[in-house]
């Protein structure tokens, strides 16, 4: 009886191990707590392939969220894509934006406005007719722009002619131009405060706007910060974060008292920054091969949550804060050209 008993037991604890080293081997749990594991932010859910050459640069995205549209410039091929973010499939290709830098859309008109540097002009998009229907001259290189919807205007960087072309919708024209003493970055519209800001890279200055005189109120030195190109605003905390590509650092700026109040590293390459007011994360496309994430504790504390990588030379992203998406383009994988957008899930 005794013996028997000891073979059971052996038997038993046979099988408790082998079940314990199967259960080790398993993945367990869902791919979000797999990844919350690895301690990552970001998990790929899709990739939408593009047409067109491949392994040349993008640059901004932005979304309409009337039609639920991801609209993607192709610098290096001056096309805008359009992209329906419920089915991941590319609607159109729209040629005719040679040199496409900044997008930004106009919802009651159904418009875009693209920023075409390699002809030094802004490119009026019509997203009904899915075509180029005007063209406005700039002085040099537009870039990055922002539109104020109770005044009718977009806000277009012209980043080499050290400006800031005004165009009012309603009539399709240029209606000012405002001149710096540096090259301009991004331009933002904050509509609590309803102003525009920009940032003047040059000089590490962050210049503050009123969109119903178009005056510049002022502009505030940025601190640590080097080379302020990048801008997203957090408008309910009265906050701006800015990427800052001559030191690598994510900057958050009070707009109330025009001061820098945190400083935090960033990976190498740092261009675009976006802002997702549910989560409370700052997102910045790292051209090194990083996507460099932020937590926004609370108005006045930050904490950096990781450089999630990605392929090198990402200059870009969107986030759909309605399903926290991120969407980041690529140009290349694993040392080969391609023409991909990738979307990510954030994991929280």
């Amino acid at each position: 009886m005794t013996l028997e008993l000891s073979r059971i037991q052996r038997k038993w604890q046979f099988v408790a191990a082998a079940v314990l080293v199967a259960f080790a081997m398993t993945p367990r749990g869902s791919a979000q707590t797999q990844a919350n594991a690895r301690g990552n932010t970001l998990r790929q859910i899709a990739t939408i392939e593009l047409t067109g050459p491949k392994g040349k640069r993008f640059d901004y995205l932005t979304i309409d969220r009337g039609d639920d549209y991801l609209l993607s410039a192709y610098l290096g091929a001056g096309i805008l894509y359009v992209i329906d973010m419920k089915t991941n499939t590319v609607v159109h290709a729209i040629p005719g934006v040679p040199g496409v830098e900044g997008v930004v859309y106009v919802p009651e008109l159904h418009r875009v406005y693209t920023s075409d540097w390699l002809e030094g002009k802004i490119g009026v998009v019509n997203l009904k007719q899915m075509k180029v229907i005007a063209k406005l001259p700039t002085e040099a290189k537009p870039d990055g722009s922002a539109y104020a919807a109770p005044f009718h205007n977009v806000y277009v960087s012209d980043e080499r002619g050290k400006a800031v072309a005004i165009v009012d919708v309603r009539t399709n024209r240029i209606i000012q131009t405002l001149h710096f003493n540096s090259e301009t970055g991004m331009p933002q519209y904050d509509p609590i405060a309803r102003r525009i800001y920009v940032n003047l890279q040059d000089q590490n200055l962050f210049a503050e706007i009123d969109p119903a005189t178009d005056h510049v109120i002022d502009s505030y030195p940025v601190g640590e910060c080097k080379g302020n190109h990048g801008m997203t605003l957090d408008p309910i905390h009265h906050r701006a974060f800015l990427s800052c590509e001559g030191n690598s650092l994510m900057t958050v700026f009070n707009l109330d008292t025009h001061k820098p109040i945190a400083y935090l590293p960033m990976a190498a390459g740092a261009d675009v920054i976006k802002y997702d007011p549910g989560l409370r994360r700052i997102y910045v496309a790292c051209f090194s091969g990083a996507i460099s994430v932020f937590h926004e504790d609370n108005p006045n504390h930050y904490r950096k949550l990781q450089d999630f990588r990605v392929q090198p030379k990402v200059h870009s992203l969107a986030v759909d804060p309605a399903t926290h998406r991120v969407y980041a383009p690529e140009q290349q994988e694993d040392g080969k050209p391609v023409a991909k957008m990738i979307v990510y899930e954030a994991v929280q």
